[in-house]
């Protein structure tokens, strides 16, 4: 089956209602590209996130999180930079980023009673360059507009070794009506799932109070963003939001269960477009690995075996290599802590069966060598215990990886 994993540049969007976005160049470490972006929703519109669990939690990850609090989940936007992390940066880090929230607000909404959030990338132990961000700031909040190209700005203004901006749109027809959902997002390395892994923002013009769009929030990303890997690395400045204006008319009540698995359903479906754009742009990558694995007792079991074989540097490399060692595979699902009966285990990439009944299955080596020379390389596991299943996503791993990282500050 053909996958088209990135979308095509001329493309038209379906990008929600009352939203703007605008990305400049502040020159914080990128020279020639937009660095620093805006996204608002508009007068009313109320968010959602999850954070990092690294304790060293970066300056914006520290005001963002009492932000939300502070105002009970209403918001007007996000300001986010790339190329300073604004992490490990102490009280003058703190200062910064409440002053990134601060400016945005005033500018955009003409007060500080609405708040902005606040988000950064890029490299740790590094102090902003408020010089250049608060002019930024105001000179985004002077392109805010509604179009296509700008909300394109944002998702590359928001990258650091990313190759490509990742986002998606689509218009939802519900039994509410219709709304819509877009959503960006950065990360091509430090990624790992135990939060969000990554930077990533996503709008819809639906209409959800801010305690059920938590919920639904979540719920979509422990089934998409959180099933992602690319080196097993959780950074400090993980964050993702979901911000709803309401712009539609279409509203989503807590009452109505239909409804709420519905809007649920969409975010998860375009989380995991997200999803695979990342796995697909990790550093050094030349693929998309997508890891299934069914037959289990429940979904956290599942979970957990899928992500003990993506996280398999032995795997990874295997597939870079174009090796059919299902070994590989077999090792890493007796590694992943839920216990397996062997005999009832059955290993498969693609559509060619390796493994089953436990011993090896005789298989054509070159057909395994077809399927993984594809672009997208699909392992699927049945555990052979149950009727859960469960999805991870990763990429191989490269020699380019390691030099990528070798000079990321230099």
């Amino acid at each position: 089956m053909s996958l088209q994993i990135f979308p095509k540049e001329e493309e038209p969007l379906c990008l929600p209602k009352g939203f703007r976005w605008s990305a400049v160049e502040a020159n914080i470490r990128y020279a020639g590209r937009p660095d620093l972006a805006l996204i608002d929703g508009g007068p009313g519109t109320v968010a959602a996130a999850v954070f990092t669990q690294n304790a060293f939690a970066a300056a914006p990850v520290q005001v963002s999180r009492r932000l939300l609090h502070e105002y009970k989940g209403r918001t007007r936007g996000v300001v986010v930079n790339a190329g300073c992390a604004n992490a490990a940066t102490g009280l003058a880090g703190l200062r910064a980023a409440q002053e990134m929230a601060e400016r945005a607000a005033r500018i955009v909404a003409g007060n500080v009673q609405e708040t902005f959030l606040v988000c950064s990338t890029g490299t740790i132990g590094v102090h902003l360059p408020m010089e250049k961000v608060l002019p930024a700031i105001e000179h985004a909040a002077a392109k805010l507009v509604d179009t296509d190209a700008a909300f394109r700005s944002v998702a590359r203004a928001i990258m650091t070794t990313d190759t490509r901006p990742k986002y998606i749109s689509a218009e939802i027809e519900s039994p509410q009506g219709k709304f819509r959902i877009a959503a960006c997002a950065k990360g091509s390395g430090m990624i790992y799932p135990r939060m969000a892994t990554l930077l990533a923002f996503v709008a819809t013009d639906a209409k959800v109070n801010p305690s059920l769009l938590e919920h639904c929030f979540k719920e979509a990303i422990d089934h998409s963003l959180n099933c992602l890997t690319v080196d097993g690395d959780t950074s400090t400045n993980d964050t993702a939001i979901i911000l709803a204006n309401g712009a539609s008319g279409v509203e989503i009540e807590e009452t109505n269960v239909q409804a709420v698995s519905f809007f649920t359903a969409a975010v998860r479906a375009a989380l995991e477009k997200l999803t695979m754009q990342l796995a697909r742009d990790g550093e050094g990558a030349t693929k998309l690995i997508e890891v299934n694995v069914l037959g289990a007792r429940s979904y956290a079991e599942a979970k957990q075996v899928a992500l003990a074989i993506a996280n398999s540097n032995l795997v990874k490399t295997a597939i870079h290599g174009c090796d059919a060692n299902w070994g590989r595979i077999a090792c890493a699902i007796g590694n992943s802590g839920v216990p397996v009966e062997p005999e009832r285990v059955r290993i498969a990439i693609g559509d060619l069966l390796l493994f089953a009944n436990g011993a090896p299955v005789t298989f054509s080596e070159e057909r395994a060598l077809e399927i993984l020379r594809e672009e997208v390389v699909r392992i699927c596991v049945d555990l052979g215990l149950g009727k859960e299943t469960a999805k991870a996503w990763t990429c191989d791993l490269s020699a380019k990886y390691v030099e990528i990282n070798g000079a990321y500050r230099t």
